[in-house]
């Protein structure tokens, strides 16, 4: 089948490993015809979305990428808020897809694919959503106007059209039902994941041991990781203070991704310890490997794609509590926060060091459970399964 991924609402790079990476890549080894249609907005080393030219090229996974520009509305901001992207229903009879994946309706351009979708009503709609109230609502122009009024209006506008509405947190399924007025019938988990690919559980022992000996990390210390694009509220500074509290000489802390130029200069002053390890950005693919030779994946702030990707890795894990991110937990493989506090944070990480029997039930959680529940190649197939 031909499928459409289609998304207005935000960056697009290629060699990432986000959602709709890992969903096109799957769809192309399911033999599927795949198109990505996307902004000409990509991210940079730093984390900071920058602007590239429309193109229309076949990548290196076989899925055919085509970048358009948003249609220009008075100034930047307004431009950027819309997302109105001349030549989409040309764009939709040209292509004729048979399914149509939309990533997000975050766009004006729902409405266009509407009147797409009245002629050809034999098209397979799918959506998913990565909106919730705490990283989406954080003013007073989108708690009172863009979601409860325009991109409500828009999503309610191509919901007779959608087989399935997916939320990829418990969370965003609670969003799209409360905020977008969503029929609870139509809205599915659809969790993120790992790309099954990068995942090379067989030489676990020998990534272990080559990326330890090259972060001068012993076989026998106790390694937690963590990283991403790092801002403040994260929170990762304050599991580098309290990892550099805990006088313990065998934990080791390794710090990946890029830091906004608030946190620059905090990351790197906090990096001038013994036990921790920062490497820096690191390639979307190498992610696992750092995983694999870690014991502990931390996350102390707010939710990223590579919370499912370390539980999709099979190795316990502690993250920030927030609710309606329950999926996380997969039967006790992870334990949560839930202060914005360093004593907290060292006081669960001293818990799990020093009970070995508990972090071997968190352990052999996360591997039996967390690498079949977070696959990226079955996820990617129940995303457009048109028969239940």
């Amino acid at each position: 089948m031909k499928v459409l991924h289609l998304d207005f609402t935000g960056t697009f790079n290629e060699e990432m490993s986000y959602q709709e990476n890992l969903m096109i890549k799957y769809n192309v080894k399911d033999g599927h015809e795949v198109i990505m249609l996307t902004t000409c907005f990509r991210l940079d080393n730093r984390g900071a979305a920058v602007y590239t030219p429309p193109i229309d090229k076949t990548m290196n996974n076989g899925a055919r990428l085509v970048r358009m520009k948003y249609h220009r509305i008075i100034n930047n901001r307004i431009t950027n808020t819309i997302r109105k992207i001349d030549g989409i229903h040309k764009f939709l009879d040209q292509s004729s897809p048979d399914i149509i994946f939309i990533h997000g309706t975050q766009t004006i351009e729902i409405l266009t694919i509407v009147k797409y979708l009245k002629k050809n009503p034999q098209v397979h709609v799918f959506v998913d959503s990565h909106t919730d109230y705490v990283n989406s609502v954080h003013n007073w122009l989108s708690k009172y106007i863009l979601h409860p009024i325009i991109w409500r209006y828009c999503t309610k506008k191509i919901e007779p059209y959608v087989i399935r509405f997916y939320g990829v947190t418990p969370g965003r399924c609670n969003f799209l039902k409360e905020m977008y007025k969503i029929s609870n019938d139509k809205i599915e988990l659809l969790v993120l994941g790992a790309d099954d690919e990068n995942i090379r559980i067989n030489d676990k022992s020998q990534i272990k041991r080559r990326i330890r000996e090259s972060l001068q990390i012993s076989e026998n210390d106790f390694v937690v990781i963590t990283g991403g694009k790092i801002d403040q509220r994260k929170n990762i500074h304050l599991l580098m203070k309290a990892v550099n509290e805990i006088a313990n000489k065998n934990l080791k802390l390794i710090v990946f991704g890029s830091s906004d130029m608030q946190m620059k200069s905090v990351i790197d002053a906090l990096s001038n310890s013994e036990a921790i390890r920062n490497i820096g950005w690191i390639d979307s693919s190498d992610v696992y490997d750092y995983f694999l030779a870690s014991d502990l994946a931390v996350f102390p702030g707010t939710h990223s794609v590579l919370w499912e990707q370390s539980v999709g890795t099979g190795i316990p894990g502690v993250f920030k509590y927030w609710e309606g991110m329950d999926h996380i937990d997969i039967g006790g493989n992870c334990r949560f926060l839930y202060a914005d506090k360093i004593t907290e944070i060292k006081s669960v990480l001293e818990e799990i060091i020093n009970d070995q029997d508990a972090y071997k039930k968190m352990k052999k959680v996360a591997e039996e459970e967390g690498i079949s529940k977070f696959s990226y190649r079955e996820i990617s197939r129940r995303a457009i399964q048109i028969n239940e």
